[in-house]
């Protein structure tokens, strides 16, 4: 295993999470378990332990948890940083790799954040900080709302810098047999060029590059994804509700090209699911060939895949974590996981 992956976490007072431990990450981490039980949290936590390196990706990372919860009460007004800053007044993350945590202290009157990254301590009053932000590229979350277009244009480009198109029209045209081509036309919106010929589903068109917003959730899904790996390279990608928006009969076909390029390029990968289908799906891409579903050589071996069960015992959440075996023995025996 990669020495730059996540291997273990331990969560403490952020969202539901009181006292948590969980280790035996793999490259592909799909994580399972009933509505409401921390999923989404989960993957907040992990993202924001290996996002941020500094004062100002550790600040924008908290911020984009509380926006990205928010997303719909708040698309079309504006609120100060500190608002979503102080939304997540607690947050305590360490895993293998460094250590985070952040807190707002209050006494007298007087608001200070407090900042802890690994042996480095910051406390700043209210009043005093400019709130600046900053990114680390290299680390992508697909949120449940999906990529706005520059977003999608972004990671994009990555294919484009490293002479991937070909590949990626590959895997679209194995999703829909009448998609031809991918672009972002006019600076910033992404198109797709379909068949228009007589046999063609589309034959009725007459303009052969479409507006993606004509396609639905899933083809966006699946082409972000695509292009997020290879945005990803020696990093890490996030992806919650994976399945969001495409049909189940095309998931053993995505899981198979995420295996596939988090192989060859590199990356680390956690998503979250509610659905039976998308478990039974990964188990499909890594066992079958999944154009004649015959036997094959798997893709990953049976440590790089973690399946991440969460759940309650007395109150309190806790994980079981199954490496590619013991889930396709659970799969095979018809047992129940818990991931819708």
């Amino acid at each position: 295993m990669n020495e730059h992956f996540i291997k273990n976490i331990e969560i403490k007072n952020f969202k539901c999470f009181e006292d948590f431990k969980a280790e035996g990450f793999g490259r592909v981490n799909l994580i399972g378990g009933k509505n409401n039980v921390g999923k989404t949290a989960f993957m907040e936590a992990v993202c924001t332990n290996i996002f941020s390196v500094d004062l100002k990706t550790f600040v924008h990372s908290l911020v984009s948890i509380s926006y990205a919860r928010d997303y719909l009460k708040f698309t079309n007004k504006k609120l100060p940083l500190k608002d979503f800053l102080e939304k997540s007044d607690s947050f305590y993350v360490k895993s293998n790799k460094q250590t985070l945590k952040y807190k707002v202290l209050e006494d007298n009157g007087i608001k200070e954040y407090f900042f802890k990254i690994n042996n480095n301590e910051i406390v700043i009053n209210v009043n005093d900080y400019s709130f600046e932000l900053s990114r680390n590229t290299k680390v992508k979350f697909i949120n449940s709302h999906g990529y706005t277009n520059s977003q999608l244009k972004e990671v994009y480009e990555s294919v484009q810098k490293k002479d991937k198109e070909d590949i990626l029209y590959k895997y679209l045209n194995q999703f829909d047999e009448n998609i031809l081509n991918f672009k972002i036309i006019g600076g910033d919106k992404p198109m797709f060029k379909v068949d228009t010929s007589n046999n063609s589903s589309y034959a009725h068109l007459e303009e052969p590059y479409r507006d993606i917003s004509e396609f639905g959730d899933g083809l966006k899904q699946y082409v972000s994804i695509i292009c997020s790996l290879y945005a990803c390279t020696n990093s890490y990608l996030f992806i919650d509700e994976i399945d969001n928006g495409i049909h189940h009969s095309k998931l053993d076909k995505l899981w198979n090209i995420i295996l596939t390029l988090a192989k060859e390029q590199n990356v680390q990968v956690f998503a979250t699911t509610h659905s039976d289908e998308c478990i039974r799906a990964l188990v499909t891409a890594n066992t079958e060939d999944v154009k004649t579903y015959q036997p094959k050589e798997h893709i990953l071996e049976d440590d790089e895949i973690k399946f991440i069960e969460l759940g309650r015992t007395n109150g309190k959440i806790d994980s079981i974590i199954f490496d590619f075996k013991e889930l396709e023995n659970e799969v095979a025996q018809n047992m129940e996981i818990r991931g819708w």
